[in-house]
């Protein structure tokens, strides 16, 4: 027996995720807006360094605690920009790159914030910067790297009443 609610018909859309997984040299992201601000994280976060290891405060808490979080800025995003390179992040896609770089840029900036110089805070506001782009990209749910394509599906069902 049918059911008086259902419709007869009815359109089912389907969201396909078909991302390349094969591992390439790609110099365009270095002149995309994220591979800019990669690029400007890293310098940043390398100059503040630098500055902090030339002057007195090398040797005091807040220096170390400064340097400390500088470099982990440079490595971190240095790898980041080599993942985003070769397009390893779209190899592993299944992994949630967009909220580890939405939290990890959002904790640097905080950290940044508490000691920092002045290349420390220009590179707290590209970390700012880069983390509200993060969010913007995981509530609109796209993906680190590559594209998803959807594939509409139409699909039509009649029912029929059987009397008894």
């Amino acid at each position: 027996m049918g059911d008086v609610n259902f419709p007869a018909q009815h359109t089912t859309t389907t969201t396909v995720t078909r991302v390349k997984t094969t591992l390439r040299y790609d110099p365009l992201y270095l002149r995309s807006k994220d591979g800019i601000i990669k690029i400007v994280e890293i310098a940043l976060s390398f100059i503040g360094f630098i500055c902090i290891q030339c002057s007195q405060y090398a040797i005091h808490s807040t220096g170390k605690f400064f340097s400390t979080v500088s470099m982990l800025g440079v490595w971190v995003s240095g790898i980041l920009l080599i993942f985003y390179l070769f397009h390893i992040i779209e190899k592993t896609y299944r992994i949630p790159w967009v909220h580890f770089q939405l939290f990890f840029c959002g904790i640097l900036s905080l950290c940044l914030l508490i000691a920092s110089t002045f290349f420390g805070y220009s590179a707290m506001i590209i970390y700012g910067i880069d983390s509200y782009l993060k969010f913007r990209a995981m509530r609109a749910g796209a993906l680190a790297q590559g594209e998803r394509q959807i594939a509409k599906e139409t699909t039509t069902t009649t029912t029929t009443t059987q009397k008894y």
